[in-house]
């Protein structure tokens, strides 16, 4: 096992901490307008960045600088011994962008189109995620190179452990260090292999299970974490629908009931999203996923596609919908009133963006659009709710987790019966009123919630409160939503290194 790292954020803090800031070159920015479609991902978050440093004159570009720089990575190899017998070398990779605030976080992802410089846009992508939705954490992201439905479970466990194994030894992850979770191609059992992993390792530590988030609920994971990267897309289209002023740009009503929808992905977060959007009103009219895309422009019923997906591994012959065996890129440009890329990044770029047709755009991936598609589309009067804000959802909740396990205890437990016993004596008031209340009106009180319930309703406001954050600091400075999202990252990240003198950068 040959685990080589590289880590330079050591080097920044002495640099800072040896000299003034002015005597840094800063680098220069290339607006957005003129990116071109060949840029690395990383390289993309780079001018989604410099669009909003530009906004920004009273920081010193040195700073500036080394809030955009990702502070340290780390490479790793190992042999995997295969069920027959074969053997193959498994790479894999950590990136903690940002230590401003620790521990890091960020998600693990298993594809065989993962490199460093994904991991590396990954991390940046999770600090400005982290500071938008005002979540206290670092940015981090990790992944190995295979193709989980290429492995057995056997294999799948022994790469996830081995992983996990070296990034303990490494120091790289830890409750208190970075604190993984899923992503593509993982999900609740590979969270689970890591815990057990650390557990193994570090067996004296009293808050271990605070070292991944996504777990099943069972070893200390929080209800409602499945779904709520989907809901918190949810959330966030509904403010943005709720704003007058933005819908009759676009030409719009209020509210999410009837409005056309296109989601490319139906994994976890597309299926979600899809699901609440559906529940509230939204016609869902298509879906793209790995094996082609369904339409129906009357709508999709989502429960009952979501039954034939899980039978048939496709969301192809579905009845009722026109199928089509092609890229899921294609639904993308499918007319309707709101797109929503909910699978990979790059999906929609300076080639395919004169073709889309819709008045909004809910990134509920990561990175879906580059910087060019961007610019066309906006230049088209486009509304784009970005990544690092719709798609919070999944670490908000996971910061939910990360509490629940470092004190121990489900939410809810101390306040439960209280507010059971108000939502008793309320009701019996307005019964002796002649009021009778219905079990929906009842559990509004406040009856009874579960910890599902504290979780939504504590998701449901971050992303609200982010949100307004958001639309403030577009009014403003007169900016596109992004670069207000980004804006507002750079000013909380930037106001901690200062206050901090840079030590923890």
């Amino acid at each position: 096992l040959t685990p080589s790292a590289h880590h330079h954020a050591a080097m920044y803090r002495l640099r800072y901490l040896a000299a003034p800031l002015s005597r840094h070159v800063p680098t220069l920015r290339r607006p957005m307008s003129s990116a071109p479609d060949n840029l690395s991902f990383f390289q993309c978050v780079g001018v989604y960045f410099d669009q909003a440093a530009a906004h920004l004159k009273d920081h010193d570009p040195a700073l500036l600088q080394n809030i955009k720089e990702c502070d340290s990575t780390l490479s790793i190899a190992f042999p995997l011994q295969r069920d027959d017998g074969s053997v193959v070398t498994i790479r894999g990779y950590r990136a903690h962008h940002s230590l401003h605030k620790q521990p890091c976080k960020g998600g693990i992802r298993y594809a065989e189109m993962v490199n460093l410089d994904e991991v590396q846009a990954l991390a940046a992508l999770m600090t400005f995620k982290n500071a938008v939705v005002n979540v206290p954490f670092g940015g981090g992201k990790g992944g190995v190179v295979i193709d989980p439905r290429k492995f057995s479970r056997r294999e799948l466990e022994a790469i996830t452990r081995t992983y996990a194994a070296e990034l303990i030894k490494c120091n790289y992850i830890g409750p208190a260090i970075d604190v993984p979770a899923p992503d593509v191609g993982t999900g609740p059992q590979e969270m689970a292999w890591l815990k057990d992993t650390y557990a193994q390792l570090r067996p004296n530590d009293i808050n271990g299970a605070a070292v991944v988030t996504g777990k099943p609920v069972e070893i200390g994971g929080v209800r409602g974490r499945t779904e709520a990267t989907g809901r918190g897309v949810f959330y966030g289209l509904r403010e943005l629908v709720g704003q007058a002023d933005l819908m009759k740009k676009v030409g719009l009503p209020l509210g999410l009931a009837g409005k056309s929808v296109v989601i490319q992905g139906f994994g976890n977060v597309g299926y979600h999203a899809a699901l609440f959007l559906w529940e509230d009103g939204a016609k869902v009219i298509a879906i793209g996923e790995r094996d082609g895309v369904i339409h129906n422009p009357n709508g999709l019923d989502i429960p009952k596609l979501k039954a034939h997906f899980d039978a048939t591994g496709s969301v192809l012959g579905f009845p009722g919908a026109q199928s089509k065996q092609c890229s899921s890129r294609e639904c993308l440009e499918i007319p309707c009133d709101i797109l929503v890329p909910a699978a990979l990044e790059q999906q929609v770029t300076g080639e395919n963006a004169p073709r889309v047709q819709c008045k909004i755009i809910g990134e509920a991936a990561n990175g879906p659009l580059t910087p060019s598609a961007s610019s066309q589309l906006q230049g088209r009067g486009v509304i784009i709710l970005p990544d690092m804000f719709l798609n919070a959802g999944g670490v908000v909740v996971s910061y939910f987790e990360f509490l629940k396990d470092l004190s121990h205890m489900r939410f809810g437990r101390m306040e439960r019966m209280r507010e059971l016993n108000r939502a008793v004596v309320l009701t019996e008031k307005f019964k002796q009123a002649g009021i009778a209340l219905d079990t929906e009106e009842f559990a509004a009180l406040g009856a009874a919630a579960d910890e599902k319930a504290y979780v939504y309703s504590g998701l449901e406001d971050t992303m609200k409160e982010a949100f307004g954050e958001i639309r403030t600091t577009a009014d403003a400075k007169n900016v596109d939503l992004r670069t207000a999202a980004m804006i507002n990252a750079i000013t909380k990240i930037a106001t901690v290194q200062k206050a901090s003198e840079f030590m923890f950068s």
